[in-house]
């Protein structure tokens, strides 16, 4: 069992909901190693570590996919369960979604473990209007309206639980 993934439950996720100055959101390409035309849109995250707080999960996943240190974490926006196929084996996993900001636009992966490395194939800031009209796969499915949402109102004052996501 690995040390990310709860005694009798999913893998434990941080993920962040990254925006620059102008409110665009930075987004990961992956793909599905054994098929490279099965790819999506996905926040960068992952699971935890060791005794790692999701805090310190969120920061150090944001860090070693993106480069991207200069941020400021803010609260947990979203909560999902989710469940898909992946590089030969089905992911059960428990996402809370942080919101951050940040001004370091730059990407640069600095820590990608050897799957991410067959898997991601680049990131890219999105604006709003870009991801409410892409024509490609995002996860969560919903995070055009999510995004548009908390731009218009701001974060949630509790977060707010995702309906379950089971491909």
């Amino acid at each position: 069992m690995s040390a990310d993934r709860a005694a009798d439950g999913p893998r434990r996720v941080s993920r962040v909901i990254l925006l620059d100055p102008a409110d665009r959101i930075l987004l990961l390409h992956g793909f599905e190693p054994d098929d490279p035309a099965v790819d999506w849109w996905f926040t960068p995250g992952g699971g935890l570590e060791g005794g790692e707080s999701r805090e310190q999960a969120a920061l150090r996943e944001l860090a070693e996919e993106t480069g991207i240190t200069e941020v400021e974490l803010g609260p947990v926006l979203w909560h999902r369960y989710c469940s898909f196929p992946f590089a030969g084996r089905r992911w059960e996993q428990d996402e809370w979604y942080y919101l951050a900001r940040t001004t370091q636009t730059r990407t640069e992966p600095r820590g990608l473990t050897e799957l991410e490395r067959r898997s991601v194939s680049g990131a890219r800031w999105w604006r709003p209007e870009e991801l409410l009209g892409a024509r490609e796969t995002v996860y969560p499915t919903r995070l055009a309206e999510l995004l548009r949402a908390l731009l218009d109102d701001g974060p949630p004052a509790t977060p707010v639980q995702l309906a379950p996501e089971i491909v």
